[in-house]
């Protein structure tokens, strides 16, 4: 087990900030951009997400073996949200996974490396390349008509997690239908170097559809409001620590040649920054670390093959603990938070608008009767709704919602208080994601 104590953001090292590589600050401001995503659309530029092309006899074998996925209907084409864990049954890698041969897959992850050494260690007979790729995301009520008119062809019939080889701009670029902003969305796909040009294009269509660009101010409100937990932000991986010594050993002796000279030749070759502010205190930073049960995506455990934490999820799921919720605070609480900055005593931890600029785990304890029943992680504001929201993980018993919590806030080392919190469904937007698109 690790000491949490040297992972506490500004106590034991610095965290990391939302970087240039994620765009600008602001386009337009936080809430114009906001209101582009619900009203028009937005294009969001991810493409500094990690890529693993894995080819080969063995490939579909290899993500078999390490993922909680089934794979026996996966046709070329077709992605999945592919799910990966280490012995303990705890997630160490999640992404999206296309499959475009029938040996030939690709990866776009938090840490795609794992798979790489999965692939090396494991005897498997395929091979991994690390490509750079745009990942141009347009999102929104008005995606659909602005993907049609760039391409000058219809795309809706294009079904959930497919894809679709368009030409923009005599470019190829690979349509992948999904929707993390919680409504029909597109992220285009291809060679880095023709990024540029294809981000132009979007923006010179999508303008007269009112287009807005997507700042690293508000990027992490869509996976809030439709619940999308992301590694670092709201859950730890267990690639963090004093564990898995041999997965960091091969790393620092099989650095991708595609990633020297890039921020993934440092500390990012093991795992994403690790770093966690908010009241919890515990002992073992473990304890941050989430499995696919906890995080809500007990639906893709599939138990048709053998696979790398296995057992630990079958316990797992024959007594459940916690489940992944969404908290909407008590605004009058929320108030008082910022009143207490401007009045004579204590000053809380200030709730940053719309969220917090660190790429770090906010983990505030849930409490219940003087006892911890869930953390609140990752705060953040929703200009929509007008409302702050956290994903929170909770104990079984208080996850039903309209059961008020409350969540304990500060800093161990700062003036605390608890604020009140109304447990919601989730996604606490109503998610379109996957309902049938027409063209004009």
């Amino acid at each position: 087990m690790t000491d949490a104590k040297q992972f506490r953001a500004f106590r034991g090292r610095n965290p990391s900030q939302f970087s240039k590589r994620d765009g600008p600050l602001e386009y337009t401001g936080w809430q114009d951009e906001n209101w582009g995503w619900k009203n028009t659309a937005y294009l969001g530029d991810w493409s500094y997400v990690p890529t693993v092309r894995i080819k080969g006899p063995d490939a579909l074998k290899l993500f078999s073996d390490t993922s909680i996925n089934s794979f026996e209907n996966f046709p070329i084409g077709k992605a999945k949200h592919c799910v990966q864990c280490d012995e303990s049954g705890k997630v160490v890698n999640e992404g999206v996974l296309v499959r475009y041969a029938e040996d030939e897959f690709q990866f776009d992850a938090t840490t795609p490396q794992w798979a790489y050494f999965k692939m090396k260690t494991g005897g498997y007979n395929a091979t991994a390349t690390f490509p750079s790729t745009h990942k141009l995301q347009i999102s929104g009520p008005r995606a659909l008509e602005i993907v049609e008119e760039l391409a000058n062809e219809s795309v809706a019939d294009v079904a959930f997690m497919a894809t679709k080889k368009l030409t923009i701009c005599g470019r190829t670029v690979y349509a992948l239908r999904q929707g993390m902003g919680g409504d029909i969305g597109f992220e285009l796909h291809g060679p880095i170097e023709q990024k540029q040009k294809i981000e132009a294009a979007i923006l010179e269509v999508g303008a007269k559809y009112g287009i807005r660009q997507r700042g690293w101010r508000w990027m992490q409100i869509n996976h809030l409001e439709s619940y999308f937990p992301t590694s670092t932000i709201h859950y730890l991986s267990p690639l963090v620590g004093d564990g898995h010594q041999d997965y960091k050993t091969f790393m620092d002796e099989n650095l991708p040649p595609e990633w020297v000279g890039t921020w993934l030749e440092g500390p990012m070759r093991y795992a994403w920054n690790p770093t966690f502010t908010g009241s919890w205190d515990g002992e073992k930073i473990e304890e941050l670390m989430r499995s696919p049960v906890e995080l809500g995506w007990g639906r893709y455990i599939k138990f048709d093959h053998k696979f790398l934490g296995e057992e630990a999820l079958r316990k797992e799921l024959e007594a459940p603990k916690r489940i992944g919720v969404t908290l909407e605070f008590n605004s009058e609480d929320m108030i008082r938070i910022y009143s207490s900055l401007f009045e004579e005593g204590a000053s809380y931890h200030l709730f940053e608008m719309p969220h917090s600029p660190y790429s770090f785990n906010w983990v505030d304890k849930i409490v219940m009767d003087g006892r911890e029943i869930g953390h609140s992680v990752y705060p953040g504001y929703s200009p929509t709704f007008k409302k702050a929201l956290a994903i929170a993980f909770i104990d079984i018993e208080f996850s039903t919602p309209g059961t008020e919590v409350k969540v304990l806030w500060g800093n161990p080392d700062e003036a605390q208080t608890e604020l009140r919190a109304i447990v919601r469904s989730v996604p606490y937007k109503s998610d379109e994601s996957r309902r049938k698109p027409l063209s004009k």
